[in-house]
C-alpha cells in the first residue's frame, strides 16, 4: 500500500484477537484458492472478481478493497480483488481483459469478518509461461518465506527487510519501494508501514524501523520487478505498472508473531 499512510507505532493483538483474524484469513485463503482455479486462458478478470464477491457474501464477510479511497477520494477502488497482469505491479482493476497463456497474474484480496481483517496475495504464471517469469515468481515467494521464517528470530524489522532485499538482489531483481506492507487488525491499514527493503539513511531508519514483539500482526507483501524498481500509475488512478514495461511479481501473507512463533493468518487450510 501507500508508504505515507503510517507511522511506526503498532497495536499489539491478543491471542483471542489473532484467532478472530485467522477466521477472516481462512476466507481470504479460500478466495485466493478460487482465484487460482479460475485464472485460465480466456477468462475475463471481472469474472474472477465477481466470484470472490459472491464468496465473501456467502460468509457474510466485507470485501475491504471495494470502495477503498486511495489518493483521489473521488475514485474509490471499484472491486473486491486487485488483479494485475504482467507489467502491472499492484492495484489492477478487474475488467473485460482476457487472461492469456503465458500471463503473469497477481491476485490480491482482503476481507473483514466479525470486526477483524486479513489480507493476502498470490502470483500465478498462466499455462506455458516463459522460464524467466517462473524464476521471478519463485523469487517473490522465496522473499516472502524469508520474512515468515525470520520474524520470530529477529528483534527489529530492518533485520528482516535487509535479508529480503539481499535475496531479491542476488536473484537479479529489484524491490519496489513506492509501496510497502502494513500492520493490520480492526482496519486493513494499521501502523506500522512494513518495507521490503532497508532505508539507507540512518536518520530515516530510526523513524521507520520497529521492534518485533508478540502480538504484532503484519501484512507482508514483497513486490519484485524483473527490471528497474521504478513504477508509475495509469490514468485509471489505481493500476501501478513498471516504468520499463517489464514483469513484476507480488505475494503477501498476513503474519502474526506470538511467543510460540509465527501464525500465518491467511494460510490455506
Amino acid at each position: 500500500m501507500f508508504r505515507n499512510l503510517f507511522s511506526q507505532a503498532a497495536e499489539l493483538k491478543s491471542a483471542r484477537e489473532i484467532g478472530l483474524m485467522r477466521e477472516a484469513g481462512k476466507i481470504v485463503a479460500e478466495a485466493l484458492r478460487l482465484c487460482r482455479e479460475l485464472a485460465k486462458p480466456g477468462v475475463r478478470t471481472y469474472e474472477i472478481d465477481h466470484a470472490v464477491d459472491a464468496l465473501y457474501a456467502r460468509y457474510g464477510a466485507t470485501p475491504l478493497f471495494k470502495g477503498y479511497e486511495g489518493a483521489n477520494p473521488k475514485h474509490p477502488f471499484p472491486a473486491s480483488t486487485c488483479i494485475s497482469l504482467n507489467e502491472q505491479v499492484v492495484h489492477g482493476i478487474p475488467g473485460q481483459r482476457e487472461i492469456r497463456d503465458g500471463d503473469l497474474i497477481k491476485l490480491d484480496t482482503a476481507c473483514k469478518l466479525n470486526g477483524w481483517c486479513a489480507d493476502a496475495a498470490i502470483s500465478i504464471l498462466i499455462g506455458n509461461g516463459r522460464p524467466e517469469r517462473r524464476r521471478l515468481v519463485d523469487a517473490g515467494e522465496q522473499v516472502l518465506k524469508i520474512a515468515m521464517e525470520e520474524l520470530p528470530k529477529r528483534r527489529w524489522w530492518s533485520e528482516i527487510a535487509s535479508r529480503m532485499e539481499r535475496h531479491a538482489d542476488a536473484a537479479g531483481y529489484t524491490v519496489v519501494e513506492q509501496y510497502v506492507g502494513h500492520g493490520i487488525g480492526r482496519v486493513m491499514h494499521e501502523n506500522p508501514q512494513v518495507p521490503n527493503y532497508v532505508v539507507r539513511s540512518y536518520k530515516e531508519l530510526r523513524k521507520t524501523d520497529f521492534r518485533l514483539e508478540p502480538g504484532l500482526v503484519l501484512a507482508v507483501e514483497p513486490m519484485l520487478n524483473m527490471g528497474k524498481a521504478d513504477t508509475r500509475v495509469l490514468n485509471d488512478q489505481w493500476t501501478v505498472v513498471t516504468k520499463d514495461g517489464l514483469p513484476s511479481v507480488h505475494v503477501e501473507h498476513t503474519l502474526a508473531l506470538t511467543a510460540e512463533g509465527v501464525i500465518v493468518v491467511t494460510a490455506d487450510g
